[in-house]
This record gives C-alpha cells, structure tokens and sequence, in this order.
C-alpha cells in the first residue's frame, strides 16, 4: 500500500516532532545527584527520535477548533510521556523482551530492569502532573475532564487492559479476531484516541465533532496496529528499529496470521476509508487530518 504523501504534510509532521522533543526536553530536564539515573533513563526512552504521531494527531485536532497552541504543545507533551512509559515497560523482559526501539537500545538494555520499570512509572506520574497544571488549562473542571480521559486511557479499561489481554493467548471457545480486535482497540486505540480527544477537549469542541473525531481516531488506531503486523511479517528491521517477525516467533496471533497479508490490507482499506468518512463534515480543515490516515498506511517502521 504505497500513497504518496503531501511533502507540506511530511514538513509539518517533522515540525511537531522536533516541538514535542523540545518540550520533553525541557520537562525532563537532566539532572545531577542521586536521582540522576533515572532521569537519563526517562530522557532515553521520551526522547528518542519516533514518529511522534499522537502529540501530532492532539496538536492537529486542537488546531482545528481554534485550541490555544501552548495548551495544545503542553496535552500533546503529557500524552506522549504516558506512550513513552508504556513503549518502556513493553519492552521489559517479562513482556515483550525486546532489545531494540526506534533504532536504540531499550531501556532496561541502556540501564537496568529495575531502572526501566522506575522510568516508565516517572514518565506516567509527568503525564498526570502536565495535564493537571493550569499552564495546561485555566480552567479546572476542564483539567479535570484531561485527567480523568487520560486515566481511562491509559489503565484497566484502555491500554494496560489490552496489554494484560496480549499477554495471555486465546482460549478456545473465543472468537480470536473479536478478542485480538478488542485487545488492539485498548492496548493501541486507546491512547491514540486520547490523542484526539485531548485535542478537541482544548479546542472547546461540541459533543457531536468529538464523536466524529473518536470514530476518526477509533478507526485508525485499529489501521495502525494492523499495518504494525502487516511490518512484523514484510518490514526490515533496519527501518522498524526493533526486531521484526516476534509475534510468529511467540506464536502470537495477530490481524495477518488470522486473516493472511491480503485480507489484512483490506481491512486497513476499508478502516482507512471508515477514518476519512468521519472528517467529511469539518471540509478542508481537516485535510492534515486526512493526510494522517495515509501517513499511518504508508509507513515502514
């Protein structure tokens, strides 16, 4: 699935990764003395270099609905210290034992398991203190509301619920494409959604642009992941900067073992298709947002 992307596109996606690696930088600021270790094992594992698409899609949506930029650079920034923490902790030996992320060393590999485990608890500790600050928002029912998304997110009922659901294998009598869509929908959806929700939260959208926004997000979070197992089985690791093919070598299930290469690129067709219907109503300014569905579809790590 090759689409050729905006290169206006392309320059503004590198725009808001450099911004959002400004940010954490100045969040995570080095530091001397005891503590010192772990705050060079958060700064490891925020700021290398990635693609940075959640604070993109929360800093594209808040555009949209007119959302005040240090606002938007401040939710974005909280949402990707809790993807930090959770890329962290995935890749622990107890979960998914990788070596490698965004073409370095993980965490518990640069320093030690224990570290690894303290630094993605500090980095989900940032992600709350950001969106509760009022640097955030003024307001604080609104913070609030921030907060209150971001822990649903990112806990039992969204991303660590999905990890939890990844880490056991399907049982028989289970609908293996109704339990692995769940999953992904929680362990990957959830934050991306939160993305979109953060943004349009501090843009003041109404109740019926939020729900076209969380069908977008919802529909291309699932494109997301299935594209990530479409790489697991196609991508070079060189690019991927992890190890490719770990779902076939745990025996996991995934959308392309299930459902073959072909059938899982026409799922993420038509999911794409699903993402791109949900933006019709806010017309031409949504187009960054519609040059995101391609982005995800024509990645290669």
């Amino acid at each position: 699935m090759i689409y050729s992307l905006d290169p206006a596109f392309e320059q503004r996606l590198n725009e808001v990764a450099d911004r959002i690696t400004v940010a954490l930088d100045q969040l995570i600021p080095p530091a001397s003395g005891p503590e010192a270790q772990l705050m060079r094992a958060m700064r490891h594992g925020a700021l290398s270099k990635g693609k940075r698409l959640r604070p993109f899609i929360t800093i594209e949506v808040g555009r949209m609905f007119g959302a005040p930029e240090k606002a938007l650079l401040r939710g974005a920034a909280a949402v990707e210290c809790m993807h930090a923490y959770s890329l962290i902790h995935d890749d622990l030996p107890c979960m998914d034992d990788d070596d490698f992320r965004r073409g370095q060393p993980t965490v518990h590999k640069a320093f030690d398991e224990a570290t690894a485990v303290l630094a993605g608890d500090a980095l989900q500790a940032l992600a709350f203190e950001i969106m509760v600050s009022p640097e955030t928002h003024r307001d604080a029912s609104m913070r609030c509301k921030l907060v209150e998304r971001l822990a649903v997110a990112s806990g039992a009922r969204g991303m660590v619920g999905g990890q939890m659901i990844d880490m056991h294998p399907i049982t028989s009598g289970e609908e293996p494409l109704q339990v692995l869509t769940r999953m992904q929908r929680l362990k990957t959806g959830a934050l991306i959604s939160l993305a979109g929700e953060v943004g349009a939260l501090l843009g003041g959208a109404v109740e019926a642009e939020r729900q076209a926004i969380a069908g977008y997000t919802n529909d291309l979070g699932l494109a997301f992941q299935i594209v990530d197992d479409l790489l697991d089985v196609e991508g070079d690791p060189a690019l991927l900067g992890k190890a490719a093919a770990k779902d076939e070598e745990a025996g996991k299930v995934n959308f392309v073992s299930l459902l073959g290469v072909d059938g899982a690129r026409d799922r993420v067709r038509y999911l794409a298709a699903q993402a791109k219907q949900h933006l019709a109503s806010f017309g031409s300014r949504a187009t960054s947002l519609l040059h995101t569905v391609d982005f995800v579809l024509n990645r290669r790590h």
